[in-house]
């Protein structure tokens, strides 16, 4: 990657993190990750930032983990590895931060960018943005902390029924919450 792969500005006292792939609608490396929990902790620890915006570059907010990494076919301790040593603690930082994340959803967050999408503490959505919980296309269930936080946000019965409906239908049909 010559561009990195995330960003950071500061303007106005708002720090503003940016997924930066969007060719691959800003897919999560572990490079990414490592530099996710690198920019939060700086916005924490900045007096002068007061609020925090995590968002995607182009069309997608991020299409999950780039499960292009896993290719030769992860053991279930690779994976397990895998969320304990890079999203867990991503995760439990952004949401230990005392200061707002607000999740720009600018696309199709899917996966763990899903995940990412619901540890923020609030979520603005274009029009066109999607949530989608498809870990069971590729033998997975929600992880990253989407069990977690789903059945917080959306209550039990709608947290269980959100990821089997939306995989039971096409990759491009999206559930209606209403």
């Amino acid at each position: 990657m010559s561009e990195r792969a995330v960003l950071s500005t500061i303007k106005n006292r708002v720090a503003t993190i940016t997924l930066n792939r969007p060719e691959r609608l800003n897919a999560i490396t572990d490079e990414m990750l490592g530099e996710l929990k690198t920019m939060f902790g700086l916005a924490q620890n900045d007096a002068a930032v007061r609020v925090i915006i995590l968002t995607g570059a182009g069309r997608g907010f991020c299409a999950g983990q780039d499960v292009s990494s896993f290719a030769a076919g992860p053991s279930l301790h690779d994976v397990e590895q895998h969320l304990l040593g890079y999203y867990k603690p991503l995760i439990e930082l952004m949401r230990t931060i005392e200061k707002p994340i607000i999740g720009a959803i600018n696309g199709v967050a899917a996966g763990a960018g899903a995940s990412l999408a619901l540890a923020c503490d609030l979520r603005i959505m274009a029009r066109d943005a999607t949530l989608i919980q498809a870990f069971s296309n590729i033998g997975l269930i929600p992880d990253a902390g989407s069990t977690w936080f789903l059945v917080r946000l959306v209550g039990y019965s709608r947290a269980f029924e959100w990821p089997l409906r939306v995989n039971a239908f096409p990759p491009n049909v999206v559930w209606n919450w209403d």
